[in-house]
């Protein structure tokens, strides 16, 4: 829990201290992470609110110290930029893997309020087998490491943070890192009361009592997505193993039922000695169009699998900082439980020590309660009096966390409905992207497979048959 004197949101800004610089007049962009105004009248108070672009990309994987027990793949990571917080309009730098980790570990813990995208999986079958250098793994790394970065300069707050600032632009990346440890954005949150109630009142598997609607839509939305998102990812894994697989045993693999088939009538050229030409000519097109599925499975089928899972990270994400909006509100709920538990006992003891215990109407508990204290020796008015102060003291520092646990928890509701549009933006953008590659696959896919069949049609029909 934050203290008293702390901002509740002191790490989490949506508002440029600064105004935006010109714009190059050769890019015109628009949607996700590419907004240039902020004075939009169409624009609620909760809206995100972009200052300017943030075009990244990841390029050119080297094995650096190749030769040593120590060798890793460096990227190089390049932007395009007109936010005012970077010193250039073009910053690069060649970052590692593990750069990224630092990167995206803090940035979380930085902006807890904000859906900072996953990075993909280091605890892969390739750093067992000791594959992770090769092109094929170094390939579909850096393609990873382009979206998280992408996402990142979609989001209107993580764009332009000092982090990801440095992370593009400092010569002295390891020095910065060692400061960002020491020296954290915004306070260190100091130690409450909230943290001194017992695990059993603050259960991490309460409920919370009044739940917002607004916060249930979205996790049916959210939840009705990754659905779909699993079922898309299944089916289209499903489709995959059957077109090229390479699993001979499995007997589903398309491009090798075409290739066999390719081969088999090839022996049937040797028999047909009439039409030997015509059917090697037809053997090849099979053999082409065999190529061309396992081509286009590579190319189109294979990365829809990878940005499905992707997506599907993103969200587990984006359902964390609705869960973690939850948690604010649960804090003040079950404070504000425990200052009223806190203040009923309070009132008891000045019942008792005034003489009219029975007119509290406490009950049976209250009666048990005050039998126990007097066998154990604790029935006197001093000792109730003693009580009441140490109480008197409880309760004021109660108060004090349950108006900074109400104020957390409506700040970082508002900060989630602002992020939840960020995150809607972000999706649909990924989503165009993501089918509209797929669609310009499958569309070059069956292209270039009416070419190849419609130049065997010619060679076939010069077959004569007699009559």
């Amino acid at each position: 829990m934050l203290g008293d004197d702390d901002d509740v949101f002191d790490s989490v800004t949506w508002e440029s201290p600064a105004p935006a610089t010109a714009y190059n007049n050769e890019l015109v962009l628009s949607g996700p992470g590419f907004r240039q105004s902020t004075t939009d009248s169409n624009e609620g108070p909760l809206d995100p609110k972009w200052e300017g672009y943030l075009i990244t990309s990841v390029k050119d994987p080297v094995k650096e110290l190749a030769d040593t027990k120590d060798a890793y793949v460096s990227y190089l990571v390049q932007a395009k930029t007109n936010l005012p917080i970077f010193s250039t309009t073009t910053p690069s730098a060649r970052r590692r893997f593990q750069d990224f980790v630092f990167l995206r570990e803090n940035l979380a813990r930085d902006f807890p309020a904000c859906v900072v995208p996953p990075l993909p999986d280091k605890h892969r079958l390739e750093y067992i087998t000791g594959d992770r250098f090769s092109p094929e793994f170094m390939e579909r790394r850096r393609n990873d490491l382009a979206r998280f970065l992408q996402r990142l300069s979609r989001h209107p707050t993580l764009q332009r943070s000092t982090l990801v600032r440095a992370f593009f632009e400092s010569t002295e990346w390891h020095v910065h890192m060692h400061q960002h440890i020491a020296h954290p954005p915004g306070p260190e949150p100091s130690p409450s009361i909230i943290d001194n109630i017992s695990d059993t009142l603050l259960n991490a598997f309460a409920r919370v009592r009044k739940p917002d609607e607004r916060f249930l839509d979205m996790r049916e939305g959210v939840d009705k997505f990754e659905e779909g998102l699993t079922l898309s990812e299944r089916l289209y894994t499903r489709i995959r193993g059957r077109t090229s697989d390479h699993n001979l045993e499995s007997g589903e693999d398309l491009t090798a039922d075409y290739h066999d088939l390719a081969v088999a009538v090839q022996g049937l050229g040797f028999l047909e000695s009439g039409i030997t030409d015509q059917l090697n000519h037809f053997s090849n097109t099979l053999l082409e169009f065999s190529a061309l599925l396992r081509h286009t499975t590579q190319t189109t089928t294979d990365p829809l699998l990878l940005h499905l899972h992707s997506l599907l990270s993103y969200s587990h994400a984006n359902r964390a900082v609705l869960k973690l909006r939850d948690q604010k509100q649960l804090d003040f709920e079950e404070l504000s439980d425990y200052l009223s538990g806190v203040t009923s006992e309070r009132d008891r003891l000045a019942a008792v020590i005034s003489g009219h215990a029975g007119s509290t109407g406490l009950g049976l508990g209250a009666y048990i309660k005050d039998r126990v204290d007097a066998i154990r020796g604790a029935d006197d008015d001093r000792s109730r009096v003693e009580k009441m102060r140490k109480l008197d003291i409880k309760i004021k520092e109660l108060q004090d966390a349950v108006t900074t646990a109400h104020d957390t928890s409506d700040a970082f509701s508002d900060e989630t409905l602002r992020e939840q549009s960020v995150f809607q933006f972000a999706k649909e953008a990924e989503m165009k992207e993501m089918l509209g590659n797929f669609a310009d696959g499958q569309i070059e896919f069956y292209k270039a497979a009416m070419e190849e069949w419609e130049r065997i049609i010619p060679i076939i029909q010069r077959i004569r048959v007699d009559v």
